[in-house]
């Protein structure tokens, strides 16, 4: 059931991601309206599918769609 929802929520947060050059957590998260758990779970499955990277850029987080 957990898998499930990584899933889900890797998908809400691919949707967020495309058509972008990238967001930074916070925005991400805004954009999604997850809560911080659910959000990282989310970006552990896309780091493991090798879809996202991410970089720190002055004390934020970069997300973007590789």
């Amino acid at each position: 059931m957990l898998k499930e929802k990584a899933g889900i929520i890797a998908g809400q947060i691919w949707n967020a991601l495309n058509g972008t050059e990238g967001l930074t957590v916070k925005q991400i998260k805004k954009a999604t309206k997850l809560v911080d758990k659910d959000l990282y779970l989310g970006f552990g499955w896309l780091l493991r599918e090798d879809k996202v990277s991410i970089k720190e850029i002055e004390n934020d987080l970069f997300v973007a769609l590789k």
